[in-house]
């Protein structure tokens, strides 16, 4: 068998992409494979919340270097005419002990092990998305995830780039029998499959079968849940079987702040979607005009910091929080904010905050007028190294999010959810929906959201153009990043302005989003992201 020789990294040439749109079904996100595989549930007879639960699902195999069976995951829903929100975050073990770290001389939880491991959410989350909403059985939702984790599918040249930069890592980071167990699965005699290669999963697909069986309580109390538990104790690690059957999802009542007439929604404390928030409320303070100028980079990556100041700061399992969110989403609390802007120079910002991370996101939209948001993660990639044996399932390392400062909120304790990350992101105007959007990539996310937001509120962007349109990246201080496509003349202005340029050629860390918005006409646009191997799969 021949074929042409090509790099399936190198794309010379600018490409567009242009609106899909459709009427009876949509699904938006980062591999198309996933995303058609929701769309024939939609076809089959099922509605918008099965068809998000199925793409989930199938991302965790078929792009398991930002997800897996193993994380979390969180979803605004649209159904009867109201948004309602669940919050499938996991908390710490019981056994978990900050002051054992701090005792070992761990200023922060480890990135990698164990101690990293909190109570995995996503498959409550699908099983509680499915009670609630969905009209088919989740064995049939979860189905074609299972036929690929078994049958196997050709790695997408995004998803191996990824897979090569974790196990890079993992080489250099990881050593010990318990971090064995990832490169014995997930890896193709050691090495990460190249695009277009057969990647399949056996030992995935029957933990797939039997999370779908048993409403996902195999998972929680059954031979999964037994597995992970005995894998926990042979390394010494602190999850155990009863945190596991302990764990239920909540749903919960999402907040919102009107952004020049559009009512911007995300999911509450212990998620920071709360930093999106106060970074709009605070940019309703100021207009802006022109999109490629730098006055609106400048007061966009200022609102942005002072945001994060608070939310670094503040935000935590709300049981822990000294502030409210009433109080940092006020229109008072905004305006001070927005007061500490220098128009001309750049600020200074008291809290610092990371980069990278592996999670994604999708849109999922029916004929009958059902929208949902959701989004699912590893945190960092693969994880905390460590897959169970025999189940293909691997651990996510949220708790790496906690702090180990005895005066944070955000302190690491038992039985303690961690600030998260990963924020599913809504948008609707006078109490109809106007569609789900969301830009995945860790503390990245905040920041996609604010952009794509102002892109198409103060830019009248369409879908697409605000997701094609060049990001910044705040990182710490006045470290700013640009992506390839910000002007020359934008950037060089920004750095005279006292902000520490840092020009970016790998877009893969500045986010990847997906938008689907409804229109009054009753049609469904989607936009997808040219970072990714992003597809919008529509009927």
């Amino acid at each position: 068998m021949f074929s042409l020789n090509f790099d399936p990294f190198s794309y010379r040439y600018p490409s567009r992409r242009t609106l899909v749109c459709g009427a009876r079904g949509m699904v938006a996100t980062t591999q198309p494979l996933a995303a058609q595989a929701g769309l024939d549930i939609i076809k089959k007879g099922g509605n918008a919340v099965d068809a998000a639960v199925a793409t989930a699902a199938c991302l965790t195999v078929v792009e398991p270097t930002s997800n897996g069976i193993g994380g979390d995951s969180f979803a605004l829903v649209w159904n009867g005419g109201k948004l309602h929100g669940l919050n499938s975050s996991g908390c710490a073990p019981a056994l978990a002990d900050a002051e054992a770290l701090r005792a070992r001389g761990c200023s922060s939880v480890p990135l990698y092990g164990w101690e990293a491991v909190t109570v995995p959410g996503a498959p409550a989350a699908w099983a509680e998305l499915n009670r609630r909403f969905g009209r088919l059985p989740l064995e049939d939702v979860l189905a074609p995830a299972a036929w690929y984790a078994e049958n196997g599918f050709p790695v997408s040249p995004t998803v191996s780039s990824l897979w090569k930069r974790a196990f890079a890592a993992f080489e250099k980071n990881l050593s010990g029998d318990r971090f064995s167990h990832i490169f014995a699965a997930f890896t193709l005699s050691g090495r990460a499959p190249e695009p277009g290669e057969i990647w399949r999963n056996p030992a995935q697909a029957a933990t797939l079968r039997k999370i779908a069986a048993t409403g996902a309580r195999a998972f929680y109390e059954g031979e999964t849940a037994e597995a992970i538990d005995a894998f926990s104790k042979s390394c010494g690690g602190w999850l155990r079987l009863e945190d596991l059957a302990a764990f239920r999802p909540e749903w919960v009542e999402p907040i919102s702040v009107n952004y020049k007439g559009y009512d911007v929604w995300e999911i509450p404390p212990n998620g920071q979607g709360i930093t999106a928030l106060m970074a709009l409320n605070i940019l309703n303070n100021f207009e802006m005009a022109e999109r490629e100028c730098a006055r609106s980079y400048h007061i966009q990556i200022e609102a942005m910091k002072l945001a994060f100041a608070e939310s670094l700061a503040e935000v935590a399992d709300p049981r822990y929080m000294r502030r409210t969110v009433e109080e940092l989403l006020s229109d008072e609390f905004a305006k001070r904010r927005a007061a500490l802007i220098d128009p001309e120079r750049a600020g200074l910002p008291t809290s610092e905050r990371q980069s990278s991370g592996g999670t994604v996101y999708l849109a999922a939209a029916d004929g009958e007028g059902g929208m949902i948001s959701m989004i699912q993660s590893n945190y960092h990639g693969f994880g905390s190294g460590l897959c169970v044996p025999g189940t293909g399932v691997t651990l996510h390392n949220r708790g790496n999010n906690f702090s180990l400062d005895p005066e944070s909120p955000n302190c690491l304790a038992p039985g303690k959810k961690p600030y998260h990350t990963i924020i599913p992101g809504f948008i609707t105007r006078g109490g109809e929906p106007v569609g789900p959007f969301g830009v995945m990539g860790a503390f990245m996310q905040p920041q996609g959201h604010v952009q794509t937001a102002v892109n198409m509120i103060d830019f009248a962007l369409n879908p697409q153009e605000a997701l094609d349109a060049p990001r910044w990246q705040w990182f710490r201080d006045r470290s700013v990043g640009l992506e390839q496509g910000v002007p020359n003349h934008i950037a060089a202005k920004l750095a005279e302005m006292g902000h520490e340029i840092r020009m970016d050629f790998d877009r893969i860390d500045y986010g990847r989003g997906q938008i689907i918005q409804r229109l009054e006409s009753g049609a469904l646009i989607g936009a997808t992201e040219p970072r990714a191997d992003g597809y919008v799969a529509a009927w």
